[in-house]
């Protein structure tokens, strides 16, 4: 019989963790997201180990807490990005209107996860949009201008960040108080997953993993 790929932590453990999460999370009349907390060890934070950043795209959206997606293209990509209704669709002639317009630019770069640019706009785009998206890990994905941007804005909407900045910790949403158990382990098995081929010594390198809710008591999982 055909095994499926191994588990960093067996799915038994994690759904018990999220179940336990979910029951220690205090009432409130928002949707509260799922976070998944990570504590390293024997990380070089000098080392490009220790500037980890990379994109997971999670089996399972998150459905009150979809990435917004701003969209930085031209003529047919433009329009068929509006049409796939991306949250913000920059033009050319806006992109250009927005030099140096400090404060305008810092709103953007917050209020948007992903940033998806024309190739031939990129040039532009990094003059223009580079201090205030730099910074933040936010640089856009060049696309071909013939990309699917339907597809793409389902895969963007549904990705995570994980990244390590200055401290052994990584931290990241994986689900909602909405969602199934399952299918909110499923999410966590694809971020350990990633992080068990990236890291030197895969599973070995986390110390600790914790789940809890937005307004909830962190549920410990020693993998």
């Amino acid at each position: 019989m055909a095994r499926g790929p191994k588990m960093p932590i067996d799915q038994k453990t994690i759904l018990a963790a999220v179940k336990e999460a979910k029951e220690k999370s205090e009432k409130r009349n928002f949707a509260q997201s799922v976070e998944l907390i990570l504590n390293l060890q024997e990380i070089d934070m000098k080392s490009p180990e220790g500037r980890l950043q990379e994109n997971v795209e999670l089996p399972h959206p998150l459905p009150e807490k979809a990435n917004k997606v701003c969209v930085i293209a031209t003529g047919e990509l433009a329009l068929k990005a509006k049409k796939a209704n991306a949250d913000l669709v920059i033009e050319r002639a806006e992109l250009e209107s927005l030099a140096g317009k400090k404060k305008e630019l810092r709103k953007i770069a917050g209020e948007y996860d992903f940033f998806v640019a024309e190739a031939p706009l990129m040039p532009l785009v990094g003059k223009i949009l580079g201090a205030a998206l730099g910074p933040r890990g936010k640089m856009p994905v060049p696309v071909p201008p013939t990309a699917d941007i339907e597809s793409l804005l389902k895969k963007y909407r549904k990705t995570v960040v994980i990244r390590m900045r200055n401290q052994p910790i990584i931290q990241c949403r994986v689900g909602t108080e909405s969602m199934k158990e399952e299918e909110i382990a499923e999410n966590i098995q694809a971020i350990l997953r990633v992080l068990e081929g990236k890291l030197k010594r895969g599973m070995k390198n986390i110390k600790l993993v914790c789940i809890k809710t937005t307004m909830g008591a962190p549920v410990k999982i020693k993998p």
